[in-house]
């Protein structure tokens, strides 16, 4: 080892914010009533096996006993079935004293770790950071020096270099799991918000108006033909 250099751990521990886990055995039925199970299976990165829970799991008590209990333990927070459940780790110092530990989300059956506010602050300042310099990078890219003339903007070469080309994104199919929950959101939401029923139309008939031609007839005056009257020689 050289001399001034601190110590190089053996091993970095992985930062937990990048990890995700799921069970696709357990993913088709997944509601609130066993979605702590599935939370503590074994292969689960993000559950601790010496918490108050699995205590209360091994010894097959209610989970009503967590609350006479010290220690840290972990809770159902908020439920958006079907898609979204949130568990918070805690530790609990006394019946009505608990101090947040960390929060878990789990969508569509895949669990993450939720950030905390300086992980989020640090992600934001980075991507900023980032974005100026790339900014810097390409406004500098554009600018062109001559000794007669000095600086000046060459804008249209500028952006041809920098210019990325776009690679197209290939559209991954729909896993069973997507299409059945998007079916029982669709059939959910049609039961709550049922479709107008659309009023048959009444067309009015209006009554048909006869219309009688009366005929006069005029009766003229016949009168008879004239006499013939002998001629007297």
């Amino acid at each position: 080892m050289m001399p001034g250099r601190p110590p190089v751990p053996a091993s970095v521990p992985e930062n937990p914010l990048g990890l995700s886990w799921h069970d696709s055995a357990w993913i088709p039925m997944l509601n609130s009533s066993n979605i702590m199970d599935y939370f503590s299976e074994r292969s689960n990165p993000f559950y601790d096996r010496t918490c108050n829970n699995e205590i209360v799991k091994m010894q097959r008590l209610n989970t009503d006993q967590l609350t006479n209990m010290t220690g840290s333990e972990y809770i159902l927070l908020h439920v958006q079935e079907p898609i979204l459940y949130v568990i918070r780790k805690q530790h609990r110092h006394s019946a009505t004293q608990v101090t947040p530990l960390a929060d878990y989300y789990i969508i569509a059956g895949v669990v993450y770790q939720a950030p905390d506010l300086a992980s989020v602050v640090n992600s934001r300042l980075l991507s900023t950071v980032h974005h100026l310099q790339s900014a810097f990078e390409e406004a500098s890219s554009c600018s062109r020096y001559h000794p007669s003339k000095g600086y000046s903007w060459d804008l249209k070469n500028g952006k041809a270099l920098t210019a990325k080309k776009e690679v197209p994104v290939r559209e991954e199919p729909s896993s069973l799991f997507q299409r059945q929950r998007v079916d029982m959101l669709l059939a959910e939401l049609t039961r709550k918000f049922p479709l107008p029923v659309p009023k048959p139309i009444q067309t009015i008939t209006e009554p048909s108006v006869e219309i009688k031609q009366e005929i006069k007839t005029e009766k003229k005056d016949m009168k008879p033909p004239p006499e013939k009257k002998p001629r007297i020689n």
